[in-house]
């Protein structure tokens, strides 16, 4: 009987239509669509290192603090985390799937930044960077020398001037790690009868190299004086 009411009635059945159409043409521009749906919970992930630390040390004085600030963060499901023999420490903080990745990351930095003042003074030196990451890898570049003439330290050290900020700059690419990191250094052993006899401690060292280890501005030869 319904249809039979537009059956009788054709200009009104084609002026509804028109109607409908337009109606769906407006909604279609103002209405957010999504061509794929969010299925992957985002997460954000913590970072820093305390060099010369074991993996105890590292979750006594830098997993505990700050993981009792982050814990319970708003929209949080889950978090994970890793200290490393090497002195590095990994958080990754997993949040509900349709959660704001940017604000993920605003209430994980201002959860860290309250456990700063809990952390060793190495630790803060050193910095903790907090990225929203995912932990899903898209591509691995793997650098050689196929006549031997560069070793990995070398290559290591090229991709990390020349390659690492170049791919970080792409859009859509939220971090670029370089694995095995390896950067030019000098290790010093320390003699502990020579420190004794001296009455000195390691720290005094440490001092001391930091205090030779600075660039100075020598200035500009003929320029007035400021």
């Amino acid at each position: 009987m319904f249809s039979r009411f537009f059956i009788e009635r054709p200009i009104f059945a084609t002026v509804v239509s028109i109607v409908i159409v337009i109606a769906g043409l407006v909604a279609v521009l103002a209405l957010p669509i999504s061509q794929y749906p969010e299925i992957t919970p985002p997460t954000v992930e913590v970072t820093t290192s305390y060099p010369g630390a074991s993996a105890q040390v590292l979750a006594e004085t830098v997993a505990s603090p700050i993981e009792q600030e982050v814990n319970g963060v708003e929209g949080m499901i889950y978090m994970q985390s890793r200290s490393a023999s090497d002195g590095r420490y990994t958080l990754t903080v997993t949040f509900e799937v349709g959660m704001d990745v940017d604000m993920a990351q605003i209430l994980v930095q201002n959860r860290v930044d309250t456990a700063l003042p809990k952390l060793p003074e190495e630790v803060k030196r050193q910095g903790v960077n907090t990225k929203k990451k995912s932990t899903a890898f898209l591509l691995f570049i793997a650098l050689t020398s196929p006549d031997g003439r560069y070793d990995n330290l070398f290559l290591n050290n090229y991709a990390t001037l020349n390659i690492k900020d170049e791919l970080s700059r792409i859009y859509g690419v939220g971090d670029v790690d370089v694995f095995g990191d390896q950067d030019y250094s000098m290790r010093i052993w320390l003699d502990p009868e020579q420190l004794k006899a001296r009455d000195l401690a390691a720290g005094d060292v440490i001092r001391a190299i930091e205090e030779q280890n600075i660039q100075v501005a020598a200035g500009q030869i003929g320029q007035p004086p400021a």
